[in-house]
């Protein structure tokens, strides 16, 4: 019987709940002995100019080994930017050199015997500033009185689309405006970014905390002038999308170690982390709808100034991918789309859960509440009126992207019965008539997004079944809590009949894995997993041409039985052949099949989401009751994995919706640096989430399986926004900004010429 589909329990969890993960922070390395440890100098202004550093006091320092800055990196290659129109100049230094750009930037490198050494070191080095003007509103960027890059001219790095054209919206009965905000976040991993490195007199060996060994390679080479450079990605404490790639304190960690011929080992604190690492989201939207009064919409725009922070890096591609999606899960007749990607004087952003998409469908799923509040129609109706019907499938937007299958009336469906909607409705009646102090809410939505960006890339696998009948998976995917290690190991398992526990899944070594894609943009089962599976069918059929020759029967007449994992001649059960005696007969390594899976597209999962809160209209303290949700990945490996994935998406996207927000002050200085101030969610402030089944499989791949990484924190932020705003529009409120505090709320109330409690 097929495991496939059941619910397994995670393979990983004995070790992560005993002796513990492995960090970078934890390696006990050989070649990691006597390693000294990094500590960064950072900026304490946004904007300034280095006139001056002065670090003797600091070198006289026990325990001090060097004290480094960007004048000592004369063998290391300027920076390239990435995606910015034209602008060389906004390339990310590893070091700051005469200029700074946001707190935190790191200006010099001080390196001690031992980690304590660091900080009071750290403390002596004296920097001298010239303060410039931060650059922290987008309407300043966009003005360009103050440019962070003066050779580049401007403070825009990239645009992209469409002029606006009115025509589109001339024949609405109704057309709504609004200007909206998806706030900054910060990814905060519960493991911090950390690096080591060794150098041996050849090579670096740099073991990084990253999504992507590869990836991480390829974009540390150029820099460290080390073509054979080797990353090894150890456990990994989260990611979220901040996490991909190589950033510039783990390729300097690469570089001192070969500099001064000695390990090296980094590992950032909190407060570092959440002002070094990329931040997240950071858009500002415009959104225009139109349709009839009968809820058929007709028309809809959006126009996206993106934050880029300090410098482009991906940022440039995030407002493009929110291009993409714009439409969401309707079938508008038009769509226009525009974007300016602005440098700030604040962290730089990059990926984020989700990354673009649920930027996207925050603003089209704001734009679609707003229009049915103007028409006065349920804005779940409305959803229903104006989705991409199955019909259509596979469906192409104004935007180019290809959708695969949906049913998005059945989601949204499902997971109204789920929620008891009409009651739900009855019961916000019934507070408001009787003038409650605590108003119900009720949020709807409706997305889909791209996941396997990289489909026609693909992911590798390489299985390997050994001698002793064990087997091992290599894989260009790199886990930091997906649980690869069950899946993978469920799929050879289902196959070949080998037992779970005798299979290892490696990942995450660029000498054993050249190749790969790494964990990200949902793309891992599908594309990854798929590669696994491929790999697992190809030394099946091996495994029975070895058989048939050893039992001198023809291939028709063998069967595995999959319960034992034994080659046997049909109807002999008696006579039989193990994987292990198939390996020795393949020889010295073994039975191995390598492989390489694309896809032809990338998939589009899709859902719905129905959110409830209650709003205390005197003090607007928003709390969610209930979430439930419908999240359609195509088909599910297994229940346990997914359910996982959506649990923590729905949290980060609630959270997002409530709590969370990276604030700085107008001369660009972070305000909330730690987690005593930054609204980082707990279960304390979450109710348990109502998951709702539906499997709609995908032909692109041969499991039929999509991306659910990220679809939780998707369908859950406009949900949930959409709830807090519908709490209160009976006293005329229209919108409110995430996240929706309390503070936020009672402005609302005040505001409104009904913001009487009646």
């Amino acid at each position: 019987m097929s495991i496939l589909g059941t619910r397994v329990v995670r393979t990983e969890d004995p070790r992560l709940l005993t002796s513990g993960a492995t960090y970078v922070d934890d390696l006990r390395d050989p070649a990691l002995i006597g390693a000294a440890h990094l500590t960064f100098v950072r900026s304490p202004l946004a904007h300034g100019r280095v006139t001056g550093i002065d670090a003797d006091a600091a070198r006289a320092e026990p325990g001090v080994v060097a004290v480094l800055t960007a004048a000592d990196l004369d063998d290391v290659p300027p920076p390239v930017p990435d995606g910015a129109e034209g602008a060389a100049a906004m390339g990310e230094p590893l070091l700051a050199g005469d200029t700074v750009r946001f707190v935190g930037e790191p200006v010099a490198i001080v390196v001690t015997d031992e980690r304590y050494q660091g900080e009071d070191a750290a403390e002596l080095v004296s920097v001298d500033y010239e303060p410039l003007t931060a650059v922290v509103d987008l309407d300043d960027a966009l003005a360009g009185d103050t440019l962070l890059f003066p050779a580049a001219g401007t403070n825009v790095a990239a645009t992209g689309g469409a002029p606006e054209d009115d025509s589109a919206f001339a024949d609405c009965e109704v057309v709504v405006r609004r200007t909206i905000v998806n706030q900054r976040l910060a990814a905060a991993p519960m493991e911090v970014r950390g690096a080591a490195a060794a150098y041996d007199g050849e090579r670096i060996t740099l073991w990084a905390s990253t999504q992507n060994a590869q990836q991480a390679r390829d974009g540390a080479v150029g820099r460290l002038g080390d073509d054979n450079l080797r990353i090894i990605t150890p456990d990994v404490g989260g990611g979220f999308g901040a996490k991909i790639g190589v950033d510039r304190e783990t390729i300097l960690t690469g570089w001192v170690a070969k500099r001064l011929g000695r390990p090296m080992r980094w590992t950032e604190t909190r407060s570092e982390n959440m002002v070094a690492m990329t931040h997240g989201r950071a858009q500002r939207h415009q959104i225009t709808i139109g349709g009839d009064r009968a809820g058929h919409i007709q028309a809809y725009r959006l126009d996206i100034v993106q934050d880029c922070g300090a410098y482009p890096g991906i940022s440039t591609f995030l407002p493009q991918l929110t291009m993409l999606m714009a439409s969401g899960t309707y079938d508008f007749p038009s769509v226009q789309c525009s974007f300016q990607a602005v440098l700030t004087n604040k962290t730089v952003v990059a990926a984020y859960r989700g990354a673009g998409r649920p930027e996207a469908t925050a603003a089209v799923e704001r734009a679609v509440d707003l229009y049915a509040a103007e028409i006065g129609m349920d804005p779940a109706e409305v959803r229903k009126l104006n989705v991409v019907t199955p019909d259509k499938f596979p469906y192409t937007t104004p935007g180019g992207a290809v959708y695969d299958n949906g049913e998005y009336v059945a989601a949204l469906d499902k997971v109204q019965a789920a929620a008891g909607y009409d009651d739900l409705r009855a019961e916000q009646r019934r507070r408001r008539e009787a003038g409650e102090v605590r108003q119900l809410g009720i949020g709807v939505s409706s997305y889909v997004e791209i996941t396997a960006l990289d489909a026609t890339e693909g992911e590798t696998a390489r299985l390997v079944v050994h001698g002793d009948g064990t087997v091992t998976v290599y894989t260009g995917t790199s886990p930091h809590g997906q649980g690869h290690a069950t899946s993978w190991a469920m799929l050879v398992s289902d196959e070949l009949g080998v037992p779970m526990d005798a299979i290892t899944v490696l990942h995450g070594d660029t000498d054993a894995i050249p190749k790969g894609g790494g964990t990200m943009g949902s793309r891992s089962l599908q594309l990854g997993g798929t590669a696994v599976h491929q790999a697992a069918v190809e030394v099946r059929e091996k495994g029975k041409h070895l058989a048939a020759e050893a039992l001198e029967a023809n291939e028709d007449d063998l069967v595995l039985d999959t319960d034992s994992g034994l080659w046997q001649v049909a109807g002999t059960p008696e006579i039989g052949l193990t994987w292990a005696d198939l390996a020795r007969r393949a020889g010295d390594e073994g039975l191995v099949a390598d492989v390489r899976f694309t896809m032809e597209q990338s998939s589009f999962p899709f859902g719905a989401h129905v959110a409830v809160v209650e709003v205390d209209v005197e003090t607007g303290m928003a709390r969610l009751l209930r979430h439930v949700t419908v999240d359609d990945a195509g088909r599910v490996l297994n229940p346990i994995l997914a359910e996982g994935q959506r649990h923590g998406g729905i949290a980060q996207g609630a959270a997002q919706a409530l709590y969370e927000e990276v604030a700085y002050d107008a001369d660009g200085n972070p305000q909330n640096t730690t987690f005593a101030d930054y609204a980082f969610v707990t279960a304390a402030e979450l109710p348990s989430f109502e998951l709702v089944t539906m499997e709609t499989p995908t032909k692109l791949n041969p499991l039929g399986a999509k991306g659910i990484g990220e679809a939780g924190s998707i369908g859950s932020t406009p949900a949930v926004q959409n709830a807090v705003v519908d709490a209160v529009s009976h006293l005329g409120v229209r919108h409110i900004d995430m996240p929706t505090t309390p503070r936020r709320v009672w402005q609302a109330i005040s505001e409104t010429t009904a913001g009487a409690v009646q």
